[in-house]
């Protein structure tokens, strides 16, 4: 249902194959699939090799969202998490009963609060 495509903003080859992932995900995956790019390793500005700019950029050339991540210092995993999570429920609520869905999501949230431990 979400498909996140993560390269290294030190690593140009890393950026310049989100492009081949995109078509083989436009080839292979359901068309309703929600997709993301990150930019991981925001932390390093200093070894930078590909702008902001540019991954806002192709982002946007083929209508998905775009984040730039850390996940060594974590700076915007649990937001790119949620943002993909929300679009997938936001896309799966058009056309059925929300409350439906949304008393199955309160329910499996609830079943995962069971003394702070999942494991």
């Amino acid at each position: 249902m979400g498909i996140m495509l993560v390269y290294d903003i030190t690593n140009p080859k890393s950026f310049d194959n989100i492009a081949k992932w995109l078509r083989n995900i436009d080839e292979h995956a359901n068309e309703d699939v929600e997709k993301m790019i990150l930019g991981n390793k925001c932390d390093v500005s200093d070894k930078r090799m590909i702008s902001k700019e540019r991954g806002d950029a192709i982002a946007r050339e083929h209508g998905i969202r775009f984040l730039e991540t850390s996940a060594k210092a974590n700076v915007n995993i649990e937001r790119a998490f949620l943002e993909l999570t929300d679009a997938i429920l936001s896309k799966q609520l058009a056309g059925k009963d929300q409350t439906e869905v949304l008393d199955k999501v309160r329910i499996a949230s609830s079943d995962n609060k069971s003394g702070g431990k999942c494991c």
